[in-house]
């Protein structure tokens, strides 16, 4: 049998310190576990370990006597796992130690199990006195890269405290009822026969709310397509972009495809759906297939348009950016361990191109939707001025949602406003 912390261990230290995802660490390992309550426990322990590593690595410095992260990255890891078990996960003590030390003869490292079990329980000894040192550094006490906790501060003085503790908590599973094979209160009340409980987004009109999340697979209506999930910041995109039946819609980097599917399901499109990485154009192949949906794919890259437009212009543009992931860390916790601060500018610039490049292709009366998933104005109001320094058809339309913030052009969404993720918005019209 295997064991599952052993196996987290093993997947945890991929992610941390070697730069895999989580979504591949959870590929590559959850098959190896044929009971679905460990692989809910694998996703547990992986997202609460990358969540909460930048906190309870820096921890093991002042336990362990000489690092292991070289020498035995995997019982490294296991050791922050064990922490994270104790504080986060909020198991009982013997549990988290036992089987912890457990996973370290698993990992096939007998001779380490006395001193996980020391460092466990010395950390449980000096746990007040470990605590404070931790709560005293911002990134550490929200286990946030110090340059990202730096830049949060600077561009949200009076709500980044707010910021990294919305990071941190458990958002709730949202999910976007398929208009084409459904309606909300239909699946809401499929959802609530099967023991989910759903609730109506209060002011998304496709979204709907479940406490928790877990594998959507095998909740009720998945195979039919009759939903999809996405957060309901995102779902905003639809409303935004305003797109009207018959009308010639770009969907921009539209990997995988959520807005795309979204837009289709609202109205008959004639839409393009482009991205760059031709095995991401095929997960959208695969959503539009789920939901009993059409669109034109299309591999290009969004700053290239001429090696892959027909020369038609289109109605509506979407441009959802590449960008820093730096709103989704909650739902994402491993970006934090993966991005650095050198990647801004280099993204900034792609978004600034990218906006120059697909302007003119939009029609005269045409709107531009352009987004992201960030929270930093470079990426977000600094792009979009660029581009209406430049055009001189390019204006910004005025408008507000129930949760965010006007920024200095367009609307942030920060993550936990309303309970949303963070996500950006701008809507231009062609004058």
């Amino acid at each position: 049998m295997t064991d599952t912390r052993a196996l987290a261990a093993t997947a945890l230290a991929d992610i941390a310190l070697r730069g895999a995802s989580l979504r591949e660490a959870m590929e590559r390992h959850a098959g190896k576990l044929p009971d679905p309550r460990d692989r809910a426990l694998l996703m547990a322990l992986l997202s609460e370990g990358a969540r909460w590593w930048l906190r309870f690595d820096p921890a093991l410095d002042r336990l362990l006597a000489q690092p292991l992260r070289r020498k035995e990255p995997q019982v490294h890891a296991l050791l922050v796992l064990g922490l994270v078990q104790l504080e986060i996960l909020e198991l009982s003590d013997y549990a988290a130690v036992a089987a912890t030390v457990e996973a370290t003869r698993a990992l096939k490292r007998p001779r380490l199990a006395g001193l996980v079990n020391a460092v466990l329980r010395r950390w449980q000894r000096e746990r007040g006195e470990l605590l404070a040192l931790l709560d005293a550094n911002p990134s550490t006490r929200h286990a946030h890269p110090a340059w990202l906790a730096d830049a949060i501060a600077r561009d949200w003085p009076d709500q980044a405290e707010a910021v990294l503790a919305a990071d941190n908590r458990e958002p709730p599973l949202m999910l976007r009822a398929n208009r084409r094979r459904t309606t909300r209160e239909a699946l809401l009340e499929r959802l609530r026969l099967h023991g989910q409980a759903a609730e109506p987004h209060p002011w998304l009109a496709d979204a709907v709310v479940l406490p928790h999340s877990g594998d959507v697979t095998r909740l009720p209506g998945f195979a039919e397509g009759l939903f999809a999930v996405q957060d309901g910041a995102a779902q905003a995109a639809a409303d935004l972009l305003d797109a009207r039946p018959g009308q010639r819609v770009l969907d921009a980097c539209a990997a995988p495809g959520g807005k795309a599917c979204h837009l289709l399901e609202r109205n008959e499109l004639d839409l393009t759906a482009l991205d760059s990485d031709p095995a991401r154009l095929r997960r959208i192949g695969q959503n539009l297939e789920r939901l009993g949906l059409r669109a034109d794919l299309r591999a290009g890259d969004a700053s290239a348009a001429e090696a892959w437009w027909d020369g038609r212009p289109y109605d509506r543009i979407l441009i959802d950016a590449p960008c820093s992931a730096t709103g989704v860390l909650r739902r994402r916790p491993d970006v934090r361990l993966h991005r650095r601060a050198s990647d801004i500018d280099a993204l900034a610039a792609l978004q600034q191109r990218i906006l120059a490049a697909l302007w003119p292709l939009l029609k005269p009366g045409g709107r531009l939707v352009y987004a992201t998933c960030s929270l930093l104005r470079a990426e977000n109001e600094t792009a979009v001025q660029a581009l209406l320094w430049s055009a001189p058809d390019a204006r910004a339309l005025p408008f507000t949602l129930p949760a965010g913030q006007a920024a200095a052009v367009g609307w942030q969404i920060l993550p936990g406003d309303g309970d949303l993720d963070g996500m950006y918005y701008a809507v231009l019209e062609k004058r």
